[in-house]
């Protein structure tokens, strides 16, 4: 199998853009998600993943490419999640699920509208077999904006996420980079959308970084980790989903899981045996 796959790779186009971009996806979405669980914000992620599905249909509707769509739909779920949280008794966690569930709501009537349930189907669960040159561009420049964001930020995204409170007394602008945060998150969402589907978007951006937060003890080498692990878990589903003839998302998704079970069992200092024994 492996050998079928490698002469796959060297006769198939398709397959070469499926493989770069669901590296490049599995590294920027690795990164982007240290800073989503260091900040307690998973359901965000989860959030804007299933916003940007009025976009695309929107986009399909009218003609346009995906990505505008998605983004200009996953940046306003993001505005309006921080504007209620922020200007009522109304908890982060309600916040979301009401815009979330409402965008998602949207998305599948204007889906209907278009009259494409096989559209509807690649959105949700991803082809990244169907991946064109444009799409693989496109992944890799986004990939290179979202870590420079992070490179030239990282001071400031690191104070931010661990002592908010720090951050505003020091003078930083804290909303700005919240946002900013989230303009990456709905970047970094809209690309995976690609491999893995609106659905499954969120363990892409959480299950690599949860992995790494368990053998990492900064933030730095946590991304690097994280980055690693979604490069890995995203060639190895790729293979496994090609070679089996199954969904190659949902194969990604399953191998990064895994790697995180591996990981809470034997990882050296917050494993789930090493937790066990401790207590002892």
């Amino acid at each position: 199998m492996i050998a079928e796959f490698f002469d796959g790779l060297q006769k198939f186009h398709f397959l070469q853009n499926a493989l770069i971009t669901a590296i490049v996806i599995g590294i920027v979405a690795g990164a982007v998600g240290c800073f989503i669980i260091l900040r307690g914000m998973s359901l965000m992620g989860d959030a804007i993943s299933h916003a940007v599905l009025p976009g695309v249909a929107l986009s399909y509707i009218l003609g346009i490419n995906f990505f505008i769509g998605a983004i200009i739909f996953g940046l306003m779920a993001s505005v309006i999640i921080t504007y209620i949280r922020g200007n009522s008794i109304v908890k982060s966690d309600t916040a979301i699920g009401i815009t979330f569930s409402s965008f998602l709501a949207l998305g599948v009537i204007l889906i209907g509208v278009a009259n494409s349930s096989t559209d509807l189907f690649h959105i949700l669960f991803g082809n990244i077999l169907a991946v064109q040159d444009l799409d693989k561009w496109i992944s890799i420049g986004v990939a290179i904006l979202v870590l420079l964001v992070i490179w030239l930020f990282f001071k400031e995204l690191l104070i931010t996420s661990f002592d908010p409170l720090l951050a505003q007394a020091m003078g930083m602008p804290v909303n700005f980079y919240h946002y900013l945060l989230m303009f990456i998150l709905t970047l970094v969402s809209v690309t995976a959308m690609q491999s893995v589907g609106t659905i499954l978007i969120v363990a892409m951006l959480i299950t690599p970084a949860a992995t790494a937060y368990l053998y990492a003890n900064s933030l730095k080498t946590m991304i690097f980790l994280s980055s690693g692990l979604g490069a890995l878990a995203s060639a190895l589903g790729l293979f496994i989903g090609y070679s089996f003839n199954v969904a190659a998302g949902s194969s990604i998704v399953l191998t990064s899981a895994l790697m995180f079970a591996i990981s809470f069992f034997i990882a050296p200092k917050k494993g789930g045996l090493k937790a066990k024994f401790a207590k002892k």
